[in-house]
This record gives structure tokens, C-alpha cells and sequence, in this order.
């Protein structure tokens, strides 16, 4: 049984095949064609002019070397590294953690200066005046409050994406080394 030390190199399916020998092919059409046919086709180009055996006619350029080609390579990530998933997950949490805190406090001081906590506070209190006092929603949803519950939750957010990511890195190697990991067709741009 053999064993084989890595993945076998990807060659892709060539678009076209080249000719088998372009300097032999060149050299026939130039010296023999010149001689065989170079002088009628000389003949009927130029009309009146008399046939030269010195001059030869240029070969033609084949047609399909004049689109450009877009390389492309297919690429199998193998192999994810689960230290540096662990470090971006976490950037990437810690920045997303911080946009929620950030857009909590400006949604709490848009909601205060339209008025919606003494409005809504007021239909509650008034609701619920009977007995005890009532419920204040206005001070129940201050801002410190409002802060204190979004940094817990950005904080456990951070925790649970952090740890869930590098344990996605974990299974996705496991699962890579059974099938082969992922494959990436790159191309250049035109």
C-alpha cells in the first residue's frame, strides 16, 4: 500500500492546446512555403509586379491569441489556525460590543428627547397609581441602567462569540482533515 505525503497538485483544464511544434511549423512555412506557394499568393497580391523569389510572405497570427485569458487558481483551505481565529473573533466581537453600546445610548437619547419615557411613564403610572405609588418607568429605565444592562450583555457577548468561534476553528479542522477543507477558485481582476 502506498502512502502519500501530501494533497496532489491541482492543474486546471487548459482552455486550449497549444501547437505541438511552433518552431518547426515556422520554419517549414518560411523556407518550403516560400518556395512552393510564396510566389503565387506574391502573384495575385500584387498584381502586375513581377514575382521575386527573394520576398516571402508573412505567416498569419492565429485568431484566438487575441482575447486575454483571466488566470485563475483554486486554492483548499486546509487548515484554519485556531489561536488566530480566537484573536480576530475577539477584535471583531470587542468591535461589535462597542457599536451596540454606542448605539443604545444615542437610541436612549433620541427615545428621551422625543419625550416617549414621560409619555409611556405616565400612562403606566397613572395605570398603576392605585395602592403602592405606582411604577416609574422613567427612573426604572435611566440611562446608567440602560448602560449598566447593555455592558453586561455586550460582555457576554464578547465571551460567547469569542469561545464559539475558536471551537468552529476546532471542528472545522476536524472536519478538513475527513473531507479535505474548503476549495477557493482566486481570479485576477480585468
Amino acid at each position: 500500500m502506498t502512502e502519500t505525503k501530501g494533497p496532489k497538485p491541482y492543474h486546471p483544464p487548459k482552455a486550449y492546446e497549444p501547437p505541438a511544434d511552433r518552431t518547426a511549423s515556422k520554419a517549414g512555412k518560411g523556407a518550403g512555403g516560400a518556395a512552393k506557394g510564396g510566389t503565387k499568393s506574391m502573384s495575385k497580391s500584387a498584381g502586375a509586379a513581377a514575382p521575386s523569389a527573394s520576398r516571402q510572405v508573412p505567416a498569419q497570427a492565429p485568431a484566438a491569441a487575441a482575447a486575454p485569458r483571466t488566470r485563475s487558481a483554486r486554492l483548499r483551505v486546509a487548515k484554519a489556525d485556531p489561536w488566530s481565529v480566537m484573536k480576530v473573533s475577539f477584535l471583531l466581537s470587542l468591535a461589535l460590543a462597542v457599536c451596540t453600546i454606542v448605539a443604545v445610548t444615542v437610541l436612549w437619547l433620541v427615545l428621551d428627547a422625543m419625550g416617549v419615557f414621560s409619555a409611556v411613564g405616565g400612562t403606566i403610572s397613572d395605570a398603576t397609581s392605585g395602592e403602592g405609588g405606582g411604577f416609574d418607568l422613567q427612573s426604572f429605565l435611566s440611562l446608567p441602567r440602560v448602560l449598566m444592562f447593555t455592558v453586561v450583555i455586550a460582555v457576554i457577548e464578547v465571551v460567547l462569540a469569542t469561545a464559539l468561534a475558536t471551537l468552529i476553528a476546532f471542528v472545522y479542522n476536524l472536519s478538513a482533515s475527513f473531507v479535505g477543507g474548503v476549495e477557493l477558485t482566486l481570479a485576477e481582476d480585468e
